[in-house]
Parts: structure tokens; C-alpha cells; sequence
């Protein structure tokens, strides 16, 4: 199993961290606080669900404070629980969503990388993940 100190992981996550927020638009809050992946995230399953796992468990996290530590984990969330593909790829199944979160450069934009990332993202689903949530 993967654990937290392997370095494979450390990579993993850098690399989604930075897929979801490559060419993401800048967004804000209400009260001024920058959006990242998180919200898009947030936003995306909301949409097509009541609620997610995920998201009740990192919300109900008072040490996380920002968008990115929440984004970071739900990303390890979903990697212990074997979700993270099918969660993106509900994320990605509105275009208009898309286009009002990521400007043309996104690789979720394009069907063909969209369908790689998430064709990879399928294949975790049969690594264990063993990590501190």
C-alpha cells in the first residue's frame, strides 16, 4: 500500500494539485478570499449529487482554513476511498461549469486529455492508499 511517506504519493498529488489548477480563472469569495480547485470542486458535486463523502468529511476539519488545504484533502480523501476519478469526472460532465472556472489551456477543456486524465485516474482505483486523513 501507499503510505504517507512515500515519495510516489508526494508526486501524485503535486501533479493533480497542478492539473486542477492549471488555467484556472481567478475567482472570489464574498468576503474577498481567492477561490481554487476546492470550490470547483465543491461546486461540481453539488451539482450532481446531495452530498459528497468527501466534502461533509473535510468541511468537518476546523484545522483546515484555506481552499487549497481542504482541496489537498479531498484529494487524499478520495485516494483512500477509492473516488477520486469518479468525483472529477462528475465534476467535468458540465461544459458551462468548464468554461466558467477554466479558461481554453485547461486540459479539461479538451474531451481527448479530459478522457486520458480520467482513464488514468481509473487505474488507482486498484492501488491502496494508506494515509493520515
Amino acid at each position: 500500500p501507499v503510505t504517507d511517506g512515500s515519495r510516489e504519493l508526494h508526486s501524485l498529488c503535486a501533479q493533480l494539485e497542478f492539473l486542477l489548477q492549471f488555467d484556472l480563472k481567478e475567482k472570489r469569495s464574498f468576503f474577498g478570499q481567492r477561490k481554487d480547485y476546492w470550490d470547483f470542486l465543491c461546486q461540481g458535486l453539488t451539482r450532481c449529487r446531495q452530498e459528497h463523502e468527501g466534502i461533509h468529511f473535510v468541511t468537518s476539519l476546523d484545522k483546515l482554513k484555506t481552499p487549497v488545504g481542504r482541496g489537498r484533502a479531498f484529494l487524499r480523501y478520495c485516494l483512500v476511498h477509492r473516488q477520486l476519478a469518479e468525483s472529477l469526472q462528475l465534476c467535468l460532465l458540465d461544459p458551462e461549469s468548464l468554461c466558467e472556472w477554466y479558461y481554453a489551456r485547461s486540459p479539461f477543456l479538451s474531451p481527448k486529455r479530459r478522457a486520458e486524465i480520467l482513464g488514468s485516474l481509473y487505474e488507482l482505483d486498484c492501488v491502496t492508499f494508506h494515509l493520515a486523513l
